[in-house]
């Protein structure tokens, strides 16, 4: 009785410091004063080592000076079958490769911080998937210079609370609000027009698409260019340092006969959640942009 009084006390202090925690939503995890060619080949076995599948690498932004790999482990499918829908989202991160100051930082986007965002109350019953994640990108950054282990891309950070229901302001997207973008006859004939439409080229390409098995669910990594791409918004939201560079690229999931989109009022600012409004006023456009370019390959 005794030993189980101790064992349940543990358990509700240990959720208590859990509710407390103030999570960022990248960690800066190694930085290398190697050329970043060669800092990108080493990154790619890194991941491979600890476990990971590269789903797709990219420039984004045509920026000479970053770089983003997306990974998927066996660990970040399961938490995705157990529940499917919306959490499709959680089934690729993002690994970032910036040149600062004459050194390479390698990033990624924190897997506990999305975890909450993306699976809210039933976190915690994949949240040990999202941990073995975690110690596999700490073990991968071992290899790639000084490790540094630094969470970033937030002064005060957000609780789990707030990540469960997170939303930039009053009146802003939840994650839920997404953008519905086409709803086709079929999840056959979903992926068959989104993959034709993304090859043909033009304003959108294709950096990655992961199909979760045993789910109608796959999820697409879309380069954004032209006017209103990358290379516009990129530039006036990513203002501190170190770079939000694994914030991209932007994500289709299709869902069942559905494709649908974060809403960029919620995407953007879960990435960048200190984005003061008069930053935020200077893309009021983009929301809509990022729509116009992803419904150009769903409809």
């Amino acid at each position: 009785m005794r030993r189980f009084l101790i064992i349940a006390v543990s358990l509700v202090l240990a959720g208590n410091m859990l509710l407390g925690q103030e999570l960022k939503p990248y960690t800066m995890g190694a930085q290398s004063s190697e050329a970043l060619d060669v800092v990108r080949e080493k990154t790619s076995q890194a991941l491979v080592a600890a476990g990971f599948t590269i789903l797709g690498d990219y420039q984004p932004a045509l920026d000479e000076t970053r770089w983003v790999y997306v990974i998927n482990s066996n660990e970040m499918t399961g938490a995705v079958q157990e529940f499917g829908g919306l959490t499709g989202f959680a089934a690729a991160l993002r690994v970032g490769l910036t040149v600062e100051d004459g050194m390479v930082n390698i990033s990624y986007t924190n897997p506990i911080y999305l975890g909450y965002a993306y699976f809210q109350k039933n976190f915690s019953d994949v949240e040990d998937k999202f941990l073995t994640v975690q110690k596999k990108l700490k073990q991968a950054m071992t290899d790639l210079g000084t490790v540094m282990d630094q969470p970033f891309g937030s002064e005060e950070g957000l609780t789990p609370k707030d990540l469960r229901k997170y939303h930039y302001m009053f009146g802003m997207e939840y994650f839920e609000d997404v953008v519905e973008l086409t709803e086709f006859s079929s999840y056959g004939v979903g992926k068959s027009i989104i993959e034709s439409k993304i090859a043909k080229g033009g304003d959108t390409k294709l950096v990655y698409a992961y199909e979760v098995p045993d789910q109608d669910l796959k999820l697409y990594g879309v380069a954004l260019s032209g006017e209103a791409g990358e290379a516009h918004f990129l530039p006036i939201i990513d203002i501190g340092s170190p770079k939000h560079t694994a914030f991209l690229p932007y994500e289709i999931l299709l869902m069942g006969n559905t494709a649908v989109m974060m809403h960029g009022r919620y995407r953007i600012a879960l990435a960048f959640p200190d984005l003061t409004m008069t930053t935020f006023s200077k893309i009021m456009s983009t929301p809509g942009n990022i729509e116009d370019l992803m419904r150009s390959v769903t409809e």
